[in-house]
C-alpha cells in the first residue's frame, strides 16, 4: 500500500490510498484505452459523523469534485425529508454542485420524502430502471433497490451503470438473496455493466464470494472504508462484468473522514478494444 497526497485548488487535501492489483491492473500497452472514472460513496444523508444535526452537501460535493469522477454511485440519499430539509433533494443538489446529471431511486418512504440511492453522471443518463430487491419477510428488513442507467461515452460506447445498497442486518440472508438477484440482472445485460455500492459485506464473505462469480472487483486486497475516522473494513466496492474485459487503471480509497461515515472508493477502468 502506498499513500499519495494530492492537494486541490479549493485548499482541501485528500489522502488517496492506492492498491496495486497485479492480477488485473492495466499493462503498459493498455495506456491508450478509453477510460472511465468511477466512484462509490455512501454519504450518510450528507451528515458529517462528528456533527449529528448538520447536513453538509458542500462537504460531499467537495470530495466528489476533487476526484473528478465520470460516474458516481451514491448511497443513503435523502429527498425532501424532515431531517435533511423538506425542500432539499440531495441528489439534485449534489448534481448541481458537481455539474453532473442525476437519477434518484427511492428505496423507502421516509419523513414525508424519500430515502435511497442515486447516480451522478458526467454524461446523460437514459433508460433508468429501478429493481426492488428481495428480503426474507421474517426479518422485517428495510427495503433495498438496485438502480441502473444507460450511459453513452464520448466514443459512442454504451455501458450500463448500476448502484445499490444491500441489507444492513447482521444475518447475511437478505444480502445473499439480493446479490443473487443483482447477478442475474447483470448477466442479462449485453453491454459492459459497471456496479457501485455499499454491500454491507467484506471480501471473503458469502455475499462477496457470490458477487465475485459475476463481477470483477477493482480491488482484491481492498483498503478499508468504514468507519471513516479509523477505517478497519471494506464494504464499499466498484465492480464490472463484460464480455469484452476491462482493465483496472487505478483503485483508491479517498480519505475524507469529515464528510461521511464511509470513505469513498474511486477506480479508473479501461476498455479493451
Amino acid at each position: 500500500m502506498k499513500h499519495l497526497f494530492i492537494c486541490f485548488i479549493a485548499g482541501t487535501c485528500f489522502l488517496l490510498s492506492s492498491c496495486s492489483e497485479k492480477k488485473h491492473l492495466a499493462k503498459p500497452g493498455d495506456k491508450d484505452q478509453e477510460t472511465i472514472k468511477v466512484m462509490s460513496y455512501n454519504v450518510h444523508h450528507c451528515n458529517p459523523p462528528a456533527k449529528p444535526e448538520v447536513i453538509d452537501l458542500n462537504a460531499i460535493a467537495a470530495v466528489i469534485n476533487a476526484a473528478k469522477p465520470d460516474l458516481v454511485g451514491l448511497q443513503e440519499i435523502d429527498v425532501n425529508t424532515i431531517r435533511s430539509g423538506k425542500e432539499i433533494n440531495q441528489a439534485k443538489e449534489l448534481a448541481a454542485k458537481t455539474n453532473m446529471h442525476y437519477y434518484f431511486a427511492k428505496a423507502i418512504d421516509y419523513q414525508g420524502g424519500g430515502y435511497g440511492v442515486a447516480i451522478l453522471s458526467k454524461y446523460e443518463l437514459s433508460e433508468a430502471q429501478v429493481y426492488p430487491l428481495s428480503s426474507d419477510p421474517s426479518t422485517n428488513a428495510e427495503p433495498r433497490v438496485l438502480v441502473t442507467a444507460k450511459v453513452v461515452l464520448p466514443s459512442g460506447k454504451v455501458i450500463r451503470f448500476a448502484n445499490t445498497h444491500l441489507d444492513a442486518t447482521s444475518n447475511p440472508t437478505n444480502r445473499s438473496l439480493q446479490i443473487k438477484e443483482i447477478n442475474a440482472i447483470a448477466l442479462k445485460e449485453r453491454t459492459p455493466f459497471i456496479i457501485t455500492g455499499d454491500f454491507n459485506a467484506v471480501p471473503g464473505s458469502e455475499v462477496i464470494v457470490a458477487m465475485d462469480e459475476v463481477f470483477t472487483r477493482t480491488c482484491f486486497t481492498c483498503g478499508p472504508t468504514i468507519p471513516a475516522n479509523k477505517p478497519t473494513k471494506c464494504i464499499d466496492f466498484v465492480g464490472y462484468t463484460t464480455k469484452k474485459p476491462m482493465t483496472v487503471q487505478a483503485h483508491q480509497v479517498i480519505s475524507a473522514p469529515e464528510a461521511s461515515d464511509h470513505l469513498p472508493v474511486f477506480a479508473v477502468l479501461g476498455f479493451k478494444p
